[in-house]
């Protein structure tokens, strides 16, 4: 599933891409990508004649600003964004065709057809279901260290699966929370009760640290991942730990390992991130 850096990588394309286009018509192939309106032909009137604003994130969805409207979408498993001209052929399960008024047209590709499609007034997407209880955005000023503490700092589950839950940072996906616990010198399956301070600033600057480098390598295309051009990402290059069983960690040569944590493979090094326990505040 495309985590925080890919779905940011797609909007900063797509906002090179669509912004100031105007949607003449929109065709729907695969209803269920539609959760919001009901109403499919509701939400085709709705959005003729709207144009693109800008184009947001909010997590690991995207925001589409129109006129009157805010189009929100989830990539989800392989969800995919093009902008093609309208004469080129359909490839294979394209679901939602957005036709604009040039001639060109923005279309929605998803083999496991698992995304979604949100259509609200403008703005009103924030306060409800499925942005409204999202959490902490990492790439934004109001992500302080002090933030980031008093969410996670009390809570006795371990750390993995929490940074992992949507409700309380946005955003991290499997890659990149092995990725920055590694960095960070954490063991994933450590309590967050049990952190003490300079370790919530090696983990607060850790994810901040990975997630701003992945953005800037455009993503990891560890599996189908590729930007709105169809570029696929770099930073599966830089992973320290992610899919790396077995080989040497960079840091003391031992060999990462691999387990399961609240369901998930976890990558890890035993040695740079001990699994022990601390007293005291």
């Amino acid at each position: 599933m495309p985590e925080l850096p890919e779905v940011e990588t797609v909007r900063r394309t797509l906002q090179q891409l669509v912004v100031g286009k105007q949607i003449e018509r929109v065709s729907i192939h695969l209803p269920r990508i539609i959760q919001r309106p009901d109403d499919l032909q509701q939400f085709a009137s709705l959005l003729a004649g709207e144009t693109i604003q800008s184009v947001e994130r909010r997590g690991k969805f995207l925001r589409f600003m129109l006129d009157a409207y805010t189009l929100v979408s989830h990539l989800r498993m392989e969800g995919r964004y093009g902008v093609y001209e309208a004469a080129e052929p359909l490839e294979t399960h394209t679901h939602v065709v957005f036709h604009f008024t040039d001639g060109t047209e923005l279309r929605y590709k998803d083999v496991r057809q698992f995304g979604t499609m949100h259509l609200f007034s403008a703005n009103e997407d924030l306060n409800e279901q499925p942005l409204c209880k999202l959490g902490l955005e990492p790439l934004e000023a109001t992500f302080t260290e002090k933030a980031f503490r008093d969410k996670l700092s009390k809570r006795s589950t371990k750390i993995k699966p929490l940074l992992l839950n949507q409700e309380y940072v946005v955003g991290l996906g499997n890659i990149y929370v092995d990725e920055a616990l590694h960095l960070a010198g954490i063991h994933p399956e450590r309590e967050a009760s049990s952190l003490r301070g300079a370790e919530w600033t090696r983990l607060y600057e850790a994810v901040v640290r990975t997630l701003e480098e992945a953005v800037e390598a455009g993503g990891s295309s560890v599996k189908s991942y590729v930007n709105g051009q169809g570029e696929i990402g770099m930073f599966q290059h830089q992973l320290k730990v992610y899919g790396r069983k077995g080989q040497p960690c960079n840091g003391c040569g031992g060999p990462i390992e691999k387990t399961v944590v609240g369901g998930r493979g976890t990558h890890f090094c035993p040695v740079c991130q001990p699994m022990k326990k601390h007293s005291g505040a």
